[in-house]
């Protein structure tokens, strides 16, 4: 596909030269230029809100650009829907997934391909796509029962089919383990070494340095570099993007730990074929001043223990789980919160956020039950609109307009605003699935910091995570789940990479003495 030329540099399969995008007052895009040749992989590196998204969009016709134009081998070339780009053989794999939970995988598929094959040629052909770039995925599941981890790879299949000339995967190992982002990067090299060109937007750095050619870094909008990654550090690369060294999440002073604030004993939930596995004999006690990392590949139970200690999952046995010495097992997701717990869950929009509702009403629907902002049934709206720009401040929220729907936000602002939203009632344990899940590396160390200053002044924090190094970062003892089952919590100073991987891989013995041990 265009390689046989013996040229230093391959030609651009698809260039953007001098994009611009406005929404109102803000310039998302400014003269914005960047080139994907075949057979390379091409980050595009950027904070959260630097336009990479924007950029995307208008590559693919979702977004059409007020000046500049788009080449195509190059000719100039209007996309007006994204239909019409995929026809040219550009697949996107965005970081929100467009899947039907109540369908299977190979639904999914075809209603995302043109024309009608039969599902079981089209089973076969999934079948045919995941050996062959290594991508595990199970035709016929229903996809509400996947994890993150799993409807991702959905999405690339799918994408694959199509047989694009050009693949734009957008934050993709942000929910893999080191293990699956190994294959992800296998699968990459192939498509790559056919011919294919890849624009890969990521925020780990030493990830863009091993797999990507060349990286295009924009801030604010605007074109700031093309670089090499491979000459470059990942310091250098985070300075490109934020314009200042990027902190490191504080490791805070020792501090005596407190009461357990979180209590699961012997706690079991059948798995109903839904939300994910069933978990089986949970023990784990989260303290006053702690954080607990829960480290494990994507779907194996992480999403029903965030289910049933959030109250979202009901559980048999009542006294299987206590909130500050409450027994909770048998209290919805309000009662819980009134005991003083907050949860951030993984999807942040539609679980954590409702997309079409603005972000005040947004901190209404966790904050009702506290006592202040609804009083005798009636809704104080300056006291909320209060709260709203207290987590906005607080948390460096950014967007345009003063109060948007929540769909408005880009993923690392979101993530800041759910995060800001539970913190700010002051609660005393924090559940958190996946803290900072494609979310830039100044934002992260934020939301890590602010997680470390809670555990601090006595809250119990619970991290839920598939980014092993953010553990091994910010976590005071780090668990494992696998398969339903969770091995006893180790102190980060006594574990290693290697044990950890064994024990997510299913060897129980890794992470400390069984799942039992609590």
């Amino acid at each position: 596909m265009g390689m046989g030329d013996a040229q230093d540099t391959p030609d651009a399969l698809l260039e953007a030269v001098k994009l611009t995008k406005r929404f109102g007052s803000l310039v998302a895009n400014d003269h914005v230029s960047l080139a994907i040749r075949a057979g390379e992989t091409h980050a595009l590196l950027g904070e959260n809100g630097a336009g990479k998204s924007t950029l995307v969009k208008m590559m693919c016709g979702l977004l059409q650009a007020d000046s500049g134009e788009l080449l195509y081998e190059g000719a100039p070339i209007v996309f007006p829907d994204p239909a019409s780009s995929r026809a040219k053989g550009i697949g996107v794999v965005f970081q929100h997934f467009a899947l039907f939970d109540a369908l299977t995988v190979v639904e999914n598929v075809a209603l995302g391909l043109p024309g009608h094959q039969p599902l079981a040629v089209l089973a076969a052909r999934i079948d045919d796509c995941v050996r062959r770039y290594g991508l595990g995925v199970e035709p016929y599941r229903r996809v509400g029962e996947l994890s993150v981890g799993e409807r991702q790879r959905v999405e690339i299949v799918r994408c694959l089919l199509g047989d694009p000339r050009v693949l734009i995967l957008d934050e993709p190992t942000s929910v893999l383990t080191p293990d699956e982002s190994e294959n992800l990067f296998r699968t990459v090299d192939l498509l790559t070494n056919e011919g294919r060109a890849v624009l890969f937007i990521s925020h780990k750095l030493d990830e863009v340095r091993r797999l990507c050619h060349r990286a295009t870094v924009l801030r604010g909008g605007k074109f700031i570099a093309e670089v090499d990654p491979k000459q470059e550090s990942s310091a250098s690369l985070a300075r490109l993007m934020v314009g200042a060294e990027v902190p490191r999440t504080p490791r805070i002073a020792a501090h005596a730990l407190g009461e357990p604030r979180l209590l699961a004993r012997h706690l079991s939930v059948a798995g109903d074929g839904s939300r994910g596995s069933a978990l089986h004999d949970i023990n784990i006690e989260v303290r006053a001043g702690e954080i607990v990392g829960i480290a494990g590949v994507a779907g194996n139970g992480q999403t029903t223990l965030f289910d049933a200690l959030s109250g979202e999952t009901q559980v048999a046995d009542h006294e299987s789980i206590v909130i500050d010495k409450v027994v909770a097992g048998g209290f919805g997701p309000t009662e819980r919160r009134a005991l003083g717990a907050g949860f951030v869950p993984e999807e942040r929009l539609g679980h954590a956020a409702a997309p079409d509702m603005r972000l005040s009403d947004n901190v209404l629907l966790t904050t009702h039950g506290d006592g202040h902002i609804v009083k005798a049934g009636l809704i104080r709206r300056a006291t909320l609109f209060s709260r709203f720009q207290q987590i906005v401040k607080g948390f460096d929220v950014r967007f345009g307009g003063k109060d948007p729907k929540a769909r408005r936000l880009s993923g690392g602002n979101l993530q800041k605003f759910v995060i800001g939203r539970e913190v700010l009632r002051d609660p005393v344990l924090i559940v958190v699935d996946q803290p900072t899940w494609g979310v830039d590396a100044a934002a992260a160390a934020f939301i890590r910091t602010t997680l470390r200053e809670r555990a601090a002044q006595g809250c119990a924090v619970l991290v839920i995570s598939q980014d092993l190094d953010e553990l091994l970062e910010f976590a005071d003892r780090i668990a494992v789940m696998s398969e339903g089952r969770l091995t006893a919590p180790v102190p980060v100073a006594e574990t290693s990479r290697e044990a950890i991987g064994l024990a997510m891989g299913g060897s129980h013995s890794a992470g400390g003495e069984g799942h039992h041990a609590a």
